[in-house]
């Protein structure tokens, strides 16, 4: 395992909503689905749109510019089954969020 870089705090983030995340030249796209915290890049695969700034429903999000949706959880695109964004694991510690870049 990799080392384990502190990406945001929870407490930026409110249940329902993400943010964008710029860590070591990485754009991430950080969720808060019911206290359960969810990384995945933050560059939608059609056009190229910030999914940190979509809205977000349950655990997928759309993206703001051409509505394409992504489940936050795996990156799975739900509008291409063939496509998909990467998604990172997370850990809590205390309230820093951590990903493995």
């Amino acid at each position: 395992m990799g080392e384990l870089t502190v990406i945001a705090k929870t407490e930026d983030i409110s249940p329902g909503s993400g943010i964008v995340a710029e860590v070591d030249d990485k754009n991430l796209a950080v969720f808060n689905v019911d206290g359960n915290y969810f990384v995945i890049d933050n560059t939608c695969i059609h056009r190229g749109g910030p999914l940190g700034e979509g809205d977000l429903n349950g655990d997928v999000v759309t993206c703001p510019w051409h509505g394409w949706d992504y489940n936050v959880k795996t990156g799975a695109c739900t509008n291409n089954p063939d496509a998909c964004v990467k998604a990172y694991a997370v850990t809590l510690e205390g309230s820093d969020i951590k990903v493995e870049l």
